[in-house]
């Protein structure tokens, strides 16, 4: 790890680095880069920064869109998939001017939310540990035109049923994918190729293996990591898994439901506060062994999970996958081992310091830096104004509450079902993410705005199967 413009131009010198790159990330959660000549990498620029177009990328209006990056030292690695030698900076955004934090810079967002904690004495770390799924594709192909819309995925894995196919005869059956072995598993080894990338730049990885959708579902599994640390992670896990499939003749969609009638790809988020190297989720005498930190925590992000999940699940392909009746987290409520949770308490996790719990509903579309923010305030919340999660009527329910009447099963609040939804949930409930500034009212309105807009395209257009359904009316 680098910490000083020292080491880094002295390993840039050691390494023969040639060009230096400097991502960002826009609002909506996409890198963006700039790339400097390595002899242009001097002491000056960790104060000047480079100059960019904020506008271009959704961050400021034209009117005043002059920003520079900064690069953060700290998170450098050699980027395999440059032919040229070089060294990839992850970088904060700044006003060009005032040289002050840009307030809508999502990674100083989440540097916000964490001090904040600390500030308040609520925690003085936080430990995060995100799920990445996804489906390691052949090829796509999709068109959208004024008498067309159609799409296409192909994909090696992809359960042949419907159609006549000459295979090797190692075939994986829907929703029969979890933990498959080679040579049903075809995967292996190139989630092995990622995995060893990503920690050759510094993620480290817990586990690999093939997730339950039959057509290439995989999963790859950070250990928990500091809470900055997680949400980087987050955008090089993409940014790895993607260019290595690419390499490979392959690609990698991180959408949540690309297929109809195959398990959709999550992110789950499990989440610990600490302090002074003590986990404040643990209790050994409590139920499921959370403490009331823990159960304060819970009943905070349960009470604004509609809202959080704007920014957990900010696209209306996140609503394909949250369908009630599987597995889906579509309930607002925690429990033991129950997967249709929204929050699940893992039974394995017993000792000390790995009590936890996941929050379920997130998927990769989401910024992970404004995603991870809203969960920790929300979190934050209900800590601070000690909201009971029993009491709130949302748990825990360790039985299968799909085995309960309808009518006892309409007492279980529910999340959003649409991506409508949970921008009209943000509207009226957002007052927690504006605790210490972390996020601002500009912000929010902007991404209400610009979400509400991606709905309006996506409702004018026809759908392939109502034309299919309705064509002979």
């Amino acid at each position: 790890m680098l910490n000083t413009f020292t080491e880094a131009d002295q390993f840039i010198k050691e390494h023969s680095v040639r060009m230096v790159d400097l991502k960002f990330t826009d609002l909506w959660g996409r890198w963006h880069h700039v790339t400097l000549s390595s002899s242009q990498f001097q002491a000056r620029l960790m104060e000047d920064g480079v100059g960019f177009d904020g506008s271009s990328v959704g961050l400021k209006s034209v009117k005043s869109d002059d920003m520079v990056l900064i690069p953060d030292l700290s998170t450098g690695f050699l980027d395999p998939f440059c032919e040229v030698s070089t060294i990839s900076f992850l970088c904060d955004t700044l006003e060009a001017t005032t040289k002050i934090a840009f307030r809508k810079d999502p990674r100083q967002i989440a540097k916000n939310a964490e001090a904040s904690m600390v500030k308040n004495t609520i925690a003085d770390s936080s430990l995060w540990g995100p799920e990445f799924e996804f489906y390691v594709l052949d090829s796509v192909s999709f068109e959208n035109n004024m008498s067309t819309a159609s799409y296409h995925l192909e994909a090696e894995e992809i359960n042949q049923n419907d159609r006549w196919s000459e295979s090797d005869g190692h075939t994986i059956p829907t929703h029969g994918g979890y933990h498959a072995i080679s040579p049903r598993d075809k995967l292996f080894n190139l989630r092995t190729l990622m995995c060893v990338a990503l920690e050759d730049a510094g993620v480290p990885v817990k586990y690999h293996h093939h997730e339950v959708g039959s057509a290439g579902q995989c999963e790859i599994e950070t250990p928990l990591l500091g809470f900055l640390k997680a949400a980087d992670s987050v955008m090089m896990v993409k940014y790895f898994t993607k260019n290595i499939a690419v390499l490979n003749g392959k690609t990698v969609t991180f959408l949540p439901k690309p297929f109809f009638g195959e398990s959709g790809s999550g992110m789950h988020f499990h989440q610990q506060l600490f302090k002074n190297n003590i986990n404040l989720f643990f209790d050994p005498k409590a139920e499921n062994l959370l403490s009331q930190t823990a159960l304060y925590y819970i009943g905070g992000l349960l009470k604004h999970a509609p809202a959080v999940l704007a920014f957990t699940n900010p696209s209306t392909n996140s609503y394909r996958r949250l369908v009630p009746g599987f597995e889906a987290p579509v309930n607002c409520f925690f429990s033991s081992g129950n997967r249709s949770a929204a929050i699940r308490v893992p039974k394995y996790a017993t000792q000390p310091d790995k009590v936890r719990f996941e929050f379920r509903p997130p998927d990769a579309t989401c910024n992970p830096y404004l995603a991870m923010s809203a969960q920790l305030l929300a979190g934050m919340d209900g800590i601070l104004h000690q909201i009971d999660p029993t009491a709130e009527g949302f748990g825990p329910f360790d039985e299968d509450v799909f085995s309960w009447t309808p009518e006892k099963r309409a007492t279980i609040k529910s999340l959003p079902l649409s991506l409508e939804a949970a921008l009209s949930a943000l509207k009226e409930d957002h007052n927690f993410l504006l605790f210490e500034n972390v996020f601002s009212e500009e912000l929010i309105s902007d991404w209400i705005k610009a979400k509400q807009t991606e709905i309006e395209e996506i409702r004018l257009r026809p759908h392939p199967f109502e034309i299919e359904k309705y064509f002979d009316f």
